[in-house]
């Protein structure tokens, strides 16, 4: 069988641009350059330069179509630079390689940073490359010491908040890996959450025993409460994960039968004479991408 050939999205060989050629696809919002990632963005190009290319697409008219990397663009400007490199895609296309790249996770940041400690580059460049407090790059050292490997491999990829991993340290590995999990089942990585998990953790499976569960503000009371929902929605949780792929499975099967039925002219028309509310919600599952891939 002969394989369709592959068209590259860019042009392997990239140019400089002059930013006064570059045509804006969308428009920069003024709060932009108030933001933290702005402003670590910012920083790293004043130090390093440009590690990303822009990515453009050429017009009649001599100029350039910009089709990712406005922000990088304005810190472009600000720093008083009057080009940039930039990748020439083959299509005019807004959605492209760059939109589809997962953004680096707190793990991979840190294994990172070590790397660069390690071989010696400065904490004081890191931290201006990255916009952070230097005492923050030294952090680095301490953020995974104390969690365990699996719980490391369970979030290595996952936008953990830094203050979890305090949270993650007050409680036993077997705990930790309990609290990675149920983290991972939710999809909600902030600190909070995890304070309320470690709220809920059993006294033999902390730490520190002895230190007392207590949130500034709260009651007593209030405390018990809250510990009592999140015992039940934690219990829930574990619940539904162990009938998930089974109610998958099940739902599969019944959407490819559901299929079949609305592919048969004579059962649509029963349907829509009869049944219409049914068929409109046979249509939806079977349309439903939630059960692709």
């Amino acid at each position: 069988m002969t394989m369709p050939s592959l068209k590259a999205a860019f042009e392997f060989e990239g140019i400089s641009i002059r930013l006064d050629r570059l045509l804006p696809t969308r428009t920069t919002v003024v709060q932009l350059k108030q933001t933290v990632k702005y402003q670590a963005l910012l920083a790293s190009i004043r130090e390093v330069g440009i590690v990303e290319p822009l990515s453009v697409y050429p017009q009649a008219s001599g100029k350039y179509l910009l089709l990712d990397g406005h922000a990088r663009v304005e810190a472009l400007r600000d720093l008083g630079c009057i080009e940039a490199p930039c990748l020439i895609a083959a299509q005019d296309e807004g959605c492209i390689y760059n939109n589809k790249v997962n953004r680096i996770a707190p793990i991979q940041a840190n294994r990172m940073i070590l790397k660069a400690l390690d071989a010696g580059v400065p904490a004081e460049r890191i931290a201006r490359a990255l916009n952070l407090n230097v005492q923050t790059v030294h952090n680095n050292r301490r953020l995974l010491q104390d969690i365990c490997p699996e719980v490391v491999e369970l979030l290595q990829n996952k936008q953990v908040a830094q203050e979890t991993f305090n949270l993650l340290k007050r409680v036993k590995p077997l705990r930790q890996i309990e609290m990675a999990e149920i983290m991972v089942a939710a999809g909600t990585y902030t600190a909070n959450y995890a304070r309320a998990l470690v709220m809920t953790t059993a006294k033999a499976q902390l730490v520190n025993p002895g230190s007392p569960k207590k949130i500034p503000g709260l009651k007593p009371e209030d405390l018990a409460r809250i510990e009592h929902e999140m015992l039940v929605q934690e219990q829930d949780f574990r619940m539904l994960d162990e009938t998930y792929n089974e109610h998958v499975m099940a739902l599969t099967i019944a959407r490819g039968y559901i299929r079949t039925l609305i592919e048969n002219a004579r059962v649509v028309r029963f349907l829509n004479q009869n049944f219409r509310e049914f068929f409109t919600e046979f249509q939806r599952i079977v349309e439903s991408s939630a059960l692709d891939g």
